[in-house]
Formats: C-alpha cells, structure tokens, sequence
C-alpha cells in the first residue's frame, strides 16, 4: 500500500519543539500508564491484546493519518486498532496541544496519543496501556516519570521477518522504511535505561511477565539482561542484511 504525508515539513516543525496542552498533566496525575515499545512487528498489540483480556487494562486507541490496512487477513476498523484522522485534523489537534506525544513514521505517517483517550482511560477505572515509538516516549517522560515502559523484543532476525510479512504485504520501499525505523528504534533503546526488555518468543508467557511486572513493580533482572542481549543480535542482523539502513 502507497501512502504519504502531505504536510510532512508542516508536521516536523509542530513537533521539533511540541509539548502537551496543561489539561494532560492532570489526566496523567490521577492514572497509571503501560506503554510497549518495539519494531513494528514485534508484537507490542498482540501482547496488549492479552493484557485487554485480563480485564485489567483500557487500551488506549491511538490517531494516525495513514489509511486502514489489510492486518492478518482483516481491514482494520476505525476506533478499534486507530482513530484513522485526516492530516488536517491531526495538524490542528497538535496546534492545540491536544496530544500527548505523537510522531512521524517511516516517513509517512503521523501516529499520535490523544488526550481525550487518556481521558476515557481514567474513567475506565482500569490500567492504560498503549504502545507507541520511541521519540514518543520523551515527551511522556517529561509529563509522566513515573510510567512504566516495556520494550518487546521478536526472537530472532527471521522470525522477526515472517512475522512482518505473514501480516501484511509490503513494497520494496515501505520495507526499506521499516527497516530503517527499525534501526533508530533498536539503537535508541539499548542507549536508553528507561525501558524493561520483553522477550516474545511466546504470547502468553510475554504478557504474563509484563502483567506480573507492572502488578509488582519489580524487575526481573535476568529475564531483562537476556532481552537486550537478543535486542543487540537483531540489531547486528538488520544492518547486516540491509547495509543502506546505518
């Protein structure tokens, strides 16, 4: 599928010095926040699906300006997987301030979080959970510290691979974009000490440590040290199979 942005440079100027309207500090005050992180095919949204089922946690239905995809053999709904906005509507809504963070992808799209779904999140009564990508989490940072960030890491380079694929058909430049992504992506968080690796070699087990570590609040080390370690391969992996991404 072939799409793009319109206002691309009108969306990186917003967003080289946006920050959040006063009313999201109040929202982020009163509620916990998950958020996953990870390449685009590692299985943040199946993780937070399972979590979903718990009945726990409120998934926090992100906006994006790109058009609805085919995913695992569905057209995806508005509302459900995201808020499909025009490009306009997301623009004015950053203007305004409207959104916790929001982010250009692979140089094509605008995906963002909305105040007005932290909002219901809070009137849920239930956890918040959202993944999003990784320049997204500096301005979540600066308004909440204290939230708790999961970095999904695939098994390996191949797996990885069929994952991407099995879901979605791909051209050769929307690959080369995703692979580029996911070289910013992995670099960023194995710099960074704000995130708990998550291994998803198996679903259940996956959401079941996350589960277990945001009920907690502890850390399981090891588990945490072995998910970086695998974070580097696939790194090391992606560069060396697609040398135009470093």
């Amino acid at each position: 599928m072939n799409f793009g942005l319109d206002h691309i440079e009108d969306f990186k100027e917003l967003l080289r010095s946006y920050s959040p309207a006063a009313e999201a500090a109040d929202v982020l005050s009163s509620i916990e926040l998950v958020i996953l992180l990870g390449v685009s095919g590692s299985g943040r949204n199946a993780v937070i699906d399972k979590l979903v089922e718990t009945g726990r946690y409120h998934f926090i239905v992100s906006d994006t300006t790109r058009p609805p995809k085919i995913r695992n053999g569905k057209l995806e709904q508005d509302g459900v997987q995201y808020h499909f906005r025009s490009e306009d509507a997301v623009l004015q809504d950053l203007k305004d301030g409207k959104y916790l963070e929001a982010e250009i992808l692979h140089n094509q799209q605008v995906s963002g979080t909305s105040i007005r779904e932290l909002e219901l999140a809070r009137s849920s009564g239930k956890i918040p959970i959202n993944e999003v990508d990784i320049a997204g989490t500096v301005n979540i940072l600066k308004a909440k510290p204290d939230v708790k960030m999961f970095f999904i890491v695939p098994p390996s380079y191949d797996e990885w691979i069929s994952r991407l694929f099995a879901r979605e058909d791909m051209n050769r430049q929307e690959l080369s974009n995703r692979m580029q992504t996911a070289v910013r992506v992995l670099e960023a968080g194995l710099s960074s000490k704000h995130f708990t690796f998550i291994l998803n070699g198996s679903l259940n087990e996956a959401a079941q440590v996350v589960d277990g570590q945001v009920t907690s609040g502890l850390t399981d080390g090891v588990r945490d040290k072995a998910a970086r370690e695998i974070t580097q391969k696939l790194l090391e992996d992606v560069i060396r199979h697609h040398p135009g991404t470093h």
